[in-house]
């Protein structure tokens, strides 16, 4: 059962950006990619107060670089929907299961970000989660 709403339409929106986003880190790197979208909707603090639909996550001002950067111009592949599924349906991976940033840096990862702290590296990307007292709505299970 679905933790979010979605049309077929958001599930090829998410797909693009999984795409855009993680397909140099495999299908693993696309999951988590998928996660960390999903937990800025459920999560309903911080700097995602308000986001109800996948579009307005995607869209949101500065969230991800393949949309400010204009690489988010591929056609959603069948694989690709099947990981938004996946994600939409609650699946969730370490270290993403509960981060709602994550980032390339050139080097190491620093130990937060937005204030957030480092949960760990998936071969390119860092991934940081909020505390319980910031963001309780995160850490709520499906």
């Amino acid at each position: 059962m679905a933790v979010v709403k979605a049309t077929s339409s958001d599930i090829d929106l998410l797909a693009r950006l999984l795409r855009a986003e993680g397909e140099g880190e495999g299908q693993m790197g696309m999951l988590l990619v998928g996660n960390v979208g999903i937990n800025r909707l459920r999560a309903n603090c911080s700097d995602f107060v308000g986001l109800r639909t996948i579009p307005q996550m995607i869209y949101q001002p500065h969230a991800f670089e393949a949309v400010i950067h204009g690489y988010f111009y591929q056609r959603a592949r069948e694989s690709e929907r099947r990981l938004a599924r996946r994600v939409i349906n609650g699946e969730r991976y370490w270290p993403a299961k509960y981060s709602l940033w994550y980032f390339r840096p050139v080097g190491d990862c620093p130990p937060t970000w937005y204030n957030q702290p480092f949960v760990s590296r998936y071969k390119l990307h860092c991934f940081y989660e909020p505390t319980a007292e910031t963001c309780q709505n995160v850490y709520t299970t499906f």
